[in-house]
This record gives C-alpha cells, structure tokens and sequence, in this order.
C-alpha cells in the first residue's frame, strides 16, 4: 500500500495548475446514462474515484472513450442495470446511478454505498424522492431495488438538504411527466454546474443554484459537450498548503467565485489573495492567525475544508474553535495531528485547537479523504520527516497531489507499498 514521505519545513512557492472538480465530474458523468447519444466532457479529473465510476458504468453496457481529461460516454443500450456492491462499497457517490437508471430503463438494482467513514450519510431521502414521484422502492440483502414504468413530476421537500440527493432527483426528473418541483435542494456550485450540462443535453431546469430547483420532464435527452468546473476543494486544499507554509503561490484554472467563505477565512488569518479570470494568488505572512470557523452547507463555510483549516490552526498563533455541523465523525484527523504535536482538545462536534510553535514529523495514518489533505498540510511545516500512510484515500480526490506539492517546492516521495 502507498505511502507519502514529507520533509517539512518548505515554503510552497510557485504556480500549479487546479484539476477538475471531482464533485462535479461524478454525478455529470453519471448524467451520460439518462441518453441514448454520446455525451463528450472536459476538464475531467484523472482520479481514483473517476476510474472506479467508469468501471461502474462499462459493467452496465455505457462505452467509454478516455483520452486524457476527456472522457466520452455512450449508453445507447444499457444492458445490465445493476450497481454491484464490489464497485460501489469503494465509493460512495455511486448511488448516483440510481436516479437516472430509474427514470431511463424503468428498473435497477443499486447495492446500498461505502466511501470514508465520516459520519451516517443515509440514502433515505433519495429513496423517499423517488417514491413521491412513484417508483416501487425496496431495500432488500443490501441493494435498493427501485421500479417504475414511468416517474411522474411532484413537489419534493427533502427532510434535510442533501447534495446527492438533490443530484439524483434532478437527473430522475429530467425525463419523468410534468413539472417536479424539488425544494430545500442543495445550492452548493456542483449541483448547479450539473444543471448546466443536463440543461445542455436538452433538459429543462430552472432555479439551480438555489433552494428550489423545477424541472419539466422531456421525453428524451440528446448528447452534448460539457466542461466540468474547477475543484474549489482542491483549490482550497492548496491554499491552505501555502498559507501554513508561509508560501507565495498562483493557482490556475480555478477561480474564486465558490469560495467566498474560504477566501474570507485565509484573509482572516492574514493572508494577502486576490482574484482574476482565471486564477487566484495567495501570499502568507510569517506566522497565521488562528481562525474559528463554523461548517454549514453552501454558500457557508463547507465542510470539506475543515480538515485543512483545522491543520492551519495547529501552527497559527492563538487559539481557534471548530464547529463541525455536517458530518459527525469528521474530526477523526484530530488524534493524528496530535501525533504530530498539534494541541488539540474534542467536545462533541467542536474542536478547540490551540496553536503551537512547531510540529513534528511521525508517522500517521488517513481516515478519510479530506483528513488526508490535513495530514498533508500538517506535514508539511512539521520538523523532520513524516510519513502518511493509506493514501488510497488522497488518490480518490486529488490528482498528482505529490507531483504538484513537489512543483512548488515540497519534499514529497510516494513510496510504493
């Protein structure tokens, strides 16, 4: 199994291009399955959980074209309408087959997902989406099997918002009859830039972005060419990397306009950012200010950043206090960034971090995708080495981290396992 070896101590200096988001690349590319046409994206990000999705969709009969970050995908017969547990308890956004299998061939077997243990993350309000719009849905020997000649449009008021559900529902919409109105929907920048390439292959949608998403069905969807947007995570993951490593950096092919909330934060902390186009500088200060925070879904601080503010934190100068509103079991990081010396003390769902002059490399394990970035970032301006062990969980949602850290200036080596 892989392994990271950092030496700390760097700063981060230079410019590194931004991938994909691979929130966004995985529920569009499961869009292809609602035509009968080949639908061309861009911008699609080389990833662990990119491989396992198209592997998903080849074992249903889509054929895949892949040429770079250009990926074609043709689901003119879908012969075999099963997500099969041995590809899906790898990844949990494989339960975005389920709507669009549903609304397309009438009928699908989805075993129940796996993916990083941060927390319940159920599918409930996926399934009862459904079955508003008059699908037949039962849970059986761990599968979500779901029926229906044909959904119908219906108001739909998720008990909670929910990305993927939201994200399933509107591609189960598209081409269900009449209007399906979704409302409390997810209003993070993923959702929307699905809409956009739903839209693009002949939906008709309005409101994405916000609170409450209409959708007419249509009868049919027609293929398309669709460029996923950049990463904010990932984009965030490397500012945070240059603000505690006291780093100067220029990241391409991104933008700023979904990361008000971040951006304000490392402002916060005492770095200098500014936006253009296409790209966003950051220049750090000698020492980071902690900074609290709290998570919240979108446009509020997300919860896929926590991890890498919480690793800034540990090195900044005063105290910071986390507030952890998503997901449960998402401070898992906690206990080994404190292998590493961070000054950490857990309350339930909030985090006090206090900071600290110096880290110190160790060896430490991941649990979780994001936890791994922290790990990353914590290692980084920690003394010695440190070693980061399971980094299956970083190749899943960020790609050539190693290549790209070293590109400005990080001492990085994978070491095959």
């Amino acid at each position: 199994m892989d392994k990271l070896l950092i030496q700390g101590g760097v700063r981060l200096v230079g410019e590194v291009a931004i991938s994909g988001a691979k929130n966004a690349a995985l529920p569009i590319l499961c869009a292809a399955l609602l035509s009968a046409e080949p639908v061309h994206f861009t911008n699609v990000p080389q990833l662990q959980d990119v491989v396992t999705l198209l592997k998903l969709l080849a074992e249903m009969g889509v054929k895949v074209t892949h040429d770079g970050d250009t990926v074609t995908l043709e689901a003119c017969q879908i012969t075999n309408p099963v997500a099969s547990y041995e590809l899906v308890k790898t990844m949990r956004a494989s339960i975005l087959v389920l709507g669009p299998l549903v609304a397309r061939c009438g009928e699908t077997r989805v075993s129940l997902p796996g993916g990083c243990a941060i927390g319940a993350r159920p599918v409930d309000q996926h399934i009862k989406g459904l079955q508003a719009m008059g699908a037949e849905v039962l849970v059986e020997h761990g599968y979500v099997h779901a029926r229906a000649a044909r959904l119908k449009g219906v108001r739909i008021v998720p008990d909670m918002v929910t990305v993927t559900g939201t994200e399933n529902l509107l591609m189960a919409a598209c081409l269900a009859e009449g209007e399906t109105v979704i409302e409390n929907a997810a209003r993070e920048p993923e959702v929307l830039d699905l809409a956009q390439c739903l839209s693009a292959m002949g939906a008709k949608i309005t409101g994405a972005g916000s609170d409450v998403i209409r959708v007419q069905g249509v009868d049919r969807l027609h293929g398309a060419t669709h460029r996923i947007m950049p990463d904010r995570i990932e984009t965030g993951t490397y500012l945070c990397a240059a603000a505690a490593t006291g780093g100067e950096v220029r990241l391409s092919g991104t933008s700023a306009q979904y990361l008000g909330a971040v951006i304000d934060k490392l402002t916060e902390a005492g770095c200098r950012v500014s936006a253009h186009a296409d790209e966003i500088r950051l220049q750090a200060p000698p020492r980071l200010k902690a900074v609290s925070l709290r998570t919240d879904p979108y446009p509020a601080f997300p919860t896929d950043m926590q991890a890498q503010f919480m690793a800034l934190n540990c090195v900044a100068a005063g105290t910071a206090t986390i507030r952890e509103t998503i997901f449960e079991n998402r401070f898992m990081h906690a206990v080994e960034l404190q292998r590493l010396g961070a000054d950490i003390r857990i309350d339930g769902n909030t985090a006090v971090v206090q900071g600290v002059d110096r880290l110190q490399g160790a060896t430490v394990m991941a649990t979780d995708l994001r936890a791994s970035a922290s790990l990353v970032i914590a290692a980084l301006v920690a003394e010695g080495e440190t070693g980061i062990e399971r980094i299956y969980h970083l190749d899943r949602g960020y790609e050539r981290l190693d290549e790209k850290l070293a590109a400005l200036g990080a001492k990085v080596r994978r070491v095959r396992g």
